[in-house]
């Protein structure tokens, strides 16, 4: 008597699968529809009772086999799920294991007995196949060629494509971890390699923007630390003053053309949470020009008062030559600047300082920063503010333009957010409050944050995914490094699906109205969507982009009809 079952089912991007739990999806998913030019995904889940059994295979057929990427669900781990005042729409709140990364490359799969697993499976954005109904069948094999069990899910590509995201979205881009990481030198060959492959990754996930290290981002680094030197400005200090070379800079431009990364932020030119210091900045001595190019030292850093003499005429001498670069290379609609990250109420006459020297030197580009607190605005504080989304409400309600949100690590009560152990659906939903509210910009501060809090030592993210204790985990990285570059999460994916259901709904207002989608969206929900109030079922999210993709494909239909 064969005593041995595999149960295999094909699931939604927003289920998170845990191996040490049983697991009953939120709704029946076997099929969808997507429009032409987006990224698509669904899991297969699966769970064997039988022997501890190596090596089964997978075998994909139909009419999608050769156009998907499938990836297994790896686990991570979380001593901090989540802080203990959190809210009750989370998974779970212990530490243990946590479905995350997604591990490409599979050929086979080890089935573990009794424990839920699943793969993950993606049309790329990229896929060529044109409009119709595509099925892909998943089976699971023994060594030997059985199979195990097989599911099909069949997917409809309408013929509508999605419009160009108009969102500028950075996710806060760390060199120095990637240097740390892969051991290699700053500005080798290899980090260069290296660093176009986890920028190629960032766009494929909607970033748009990149932090542009000028000189070492002064970003969660204990006072008196310091992290890996990423300046790519070379400085040269000479008896009468200072020279600047833009060769670095000049080869990141030309990175981030390629990548398609358009806007360039120019990191802080004054320390977090305060603008109380001059960031870490090394210069040469002597000057290239003749040939003379001496020791490199640091010259500002943590014993540099953010208003000394001393450093506002380096920024004086430093800021016109970056202005001659941003002229040149016709830049001046793609840049931003900062002074510090996160101010609070103290901080102001000090940001103020700074804000105004800077203002001083950079011709009127917009100037950036995160603040919660509204009166910052309405003081003049930040042209361009990037307020947190459980923070928003004073902002949206005096109609502030161009308005930025973000989140980070104290977002953990009501609004979005991406933590492992949040349901996929709080991460997704970011995208539909984006649109609902024409935000025009979405910052996080870590894509490839691998350090512990405040930098004081580098950290394994495949072992340690709260920054040693301090944010919940999910906080600090979407991505992994893997042997040549990143590896992606559950959680870029489904962010990504955010921003796909944004560009969807943008593309419907075109064919329609701002009020048309505005009712559609919230059709009979009991009350408005805001940033910290939304529908919380993962089903609601689905039907949606169901019922929008639906009204676009026979909108585009009747116009080419006529």
């Amino acid at each position: 008597m064969d005593d041995k079952k595999l149960t295999l089912l094909t699931v939604s991007s927003l289920e998170k699968i845990f191996p040490d739990e049983p697991f009953q999806p939120q709704a029946e998913y076997t099929g969808a529809d997507m429009l032409l030019n987006e990224r698509f995904s669904f899991q297969a889940a699966y769970c064997w009772e039988g022997p501890l059994t190596f090596k089964a295979g997978i075998q994909l057929s139909g009419a999608l086999a050769n156009d998907v990427i499938i990836r297994q669900v790896g686990l991570a781990p979380s001593e901090l799920p989540i802080f203990p005042d959190g809210d009750d729409f989370v998974l779970r709140t212990t530490p243990g294991l946590y479905p995350d990364p997604l591990y490409s490359g599979i050929s086979d799969i080890t089935l573990l007995p009794g424990q839920w697993r699943s793969l993950w499976i993606t049309v790329p954005a990229e896929c060529s196949l044109p409009s119709g109904s595509y099925d892909l069948t998943i089976a699971i094999t023994e060594e030997n060629g059985t199979v195990l069990n097989s599911c099909t899910f069949v997917l409809e590509r309408l013929n509508a494509r999605l419009p160009e995201q108009t969102l500028i979205h950075t996710e806060w881009f760390h060199t120095d971890c990637i240097a740390d990481w892969y051991k290699v030198p700053v500005f080798s060959e290899k980090y260069w390699e290296l660093t176009s492959g986890y920028m190629e990754a960032a766009a494929c996930y909607g970033v748009n923007m990149i932090l542009t290290p000028l000189f070492t981002p002064p970003l969660d680094t204990a006072p008196g630390g310091e992290r890996t030197t990423v300046q790519l400005i070379d400085v040269y200090q000479e008896e009468n003053g200072y020279t600047f070379s833009f060769e670095k800079l000049e080869r990141w431009l030309e990175l981030c053309e390629r990548c398609h990364i358009r806007y360039l932020e120019f990191s802080h030119l004054f320390t977090q949470w305060g603008a109380g210091h001059a960031p870490k900045i090394m210069a040469w001595e002597g000057s290239p020009a003749n040939g003379k190019k001496e020791g490199c030292r640091q010259i500002f850093g943590w014993d540099t008062d953010a208003a000394s003499d001393e450093y506002r005429e380096f920024l004086e001498a430093f800021l016109p030559r970056l202005m001659d670069f941003i002229r040149t290379h016709k830049l001046q609609d793609r840049c931003y600047f900062h002074v510090s990250d996160e101010p609070s109420k103290e901080h102001i006459p000090a940001y103020l300082y700074a804000k105004k020297l800077l203002e001083s030197q950079i011709g009127g580009l917009p100037i950036m920063d995160a603040l919660s607190d509204y009166e910052f605005y309405e003081q003049g504080l930040v042209g361009v503010p990037v307020c947190s989304n459980d923070h928003i409400r004073p902002f949206l309600e005096n109609h502030v333009p161009g308005l930025w949100t973000y989140y980070c690590c104290g977002q953990f009560r009501e609004v979005s957010n991406r933590f492992f152990c949040m349901p996929s659906q709080r991460n997704r939903i970011l995208g539909v409050q984006l649109y609902k509210y024409q935000i025009h910009g979405f910052l996080q501060w870590g894509f490839n944050f691998w350090n512990s809090m405040l930098s004081r030592y580098p950290i394994n993210p495949y072992c340690v995914t709260d920054a040693a204790c301090a944010f919940p985990s999910g906080d600090a990285f979407l991505v992994y490094p893997g042997e040549d570059g990143p590896i992606a999460s559950i959680r870029a994916e489904v962010l990504m699906e955010g921003l796909q259901d944004m560009r969807a709904l943008q593309l419907l207002e075109q064919l329609t109205d701002r009020e048309t989608v505005l009712a559609l969206l919230e059709e009979g929900l009991e009350a408005p969507i805001t940033f910290n109030s939304y529908p919380q079922e993962a089903a609601w999210l689905l039907s949606l982009r169901e019922k929008c993709n639906r009204k676009i494909a026979c909108l585009v239909s009747e116009r080419q009809f006529h």
